[in-house]
């Protein structure tokens, strides 16, 4: 299907997971937990192969979702060290034995033990596709996003806390640092990647970073 489908971008706590059919990738976004956590599944239409990001929440919702894009899990991306990112994650490698991945320096601070750490400019590769790792410091000292390039021309960039609709993540706690998180999000995001770019975070519905783009400035205006 084309970037205008019948995906939303909105799903709801204790809903059906959003679905989007892209020509060699299909998108699952679920709601978790107590935060409204989001977590996405990513299944190759090729091979079968399946890649998570974040294991929020809820395993066993979590590893339905896995159930209903296919069999077995290959990968699990963990965005940021949060613990509300985390909850369901040791319980949904124990049951799929997924390989783990995760910004080097929030690698430590994770559940389980990290199999890749990755910097930004790395690639996470499962079956025929290939995500491209951006770190965006800031909300924490090694989040990551991950942008899809689609055969049909469009960027999907998964950010997790680091940007949402209306703005970037939380900057107000000891360590936090809007300046850098500011800084990453407009050179590694908004100077790289055209407005068709989609935008799904780690809370909430779906954007663009089109519809993103013109509130740059009120963003640093602001602080936050």
């Amino acid at each position: 299907m084309s970037q205008h489908d019948s995906y939303t971008g909105h799903v709801s706590p204790d809903g059906p997971a959003g679905v989007r059919e892209l020509p060699a990738l299909t998108i699952r976004k679920l709601e978790v937990g107590g935060f409204g956590n989001n977590a996405y599944l990513l299944t190759s239409r090729a091979t079968g192969a399946q890649l998570l990001v974040d294991a929020a929440a809820e395993p066993d919702r979590i590893l339905e979702l896995v159930g209903d894009g296919g069999q077995g899990l290959d990968t699990v991306v963990t965005t940021h060290q949060h613990h509300d990112h985390v909850g369901a994650l040791a319980a949904v490698v124990a049951a799929t034995g997924a390989r783990t991945v995760a910004g080097t320096d929030d690698a430590d601070a994770l559940p389980v033990p990290v199999d890749v750490r990755v910097e930004h400019g790395d690639t996470v590769t499962f079956g025929d596709i290939t995500l491209d790792v951006v770190h965006l410091r800031g909300h924490t000292p090694g989040s990551v996003a991950l942008a899809y390039a689609d055969p049909d021309g469009h960027t999907h960039l998964f950010t997790g806390d680091s940007l949402f609709p209306g703005g970037v993540g939380n900057t107000k706690n000891p360590g936090q640092s809007f300046d850098a998180l500011i800084e990453d999000v407009t050179t590694r995001v908004f100077d790289v990647y055209d407005d068709d770019t989609w935008l799904y975070p780690g809370h909430g519905d779906d954007s663009t970073l089109g519809a993103e783009r013109p509130h740059l400035d009120e963003w640093r205006a602001r602080g936050w």
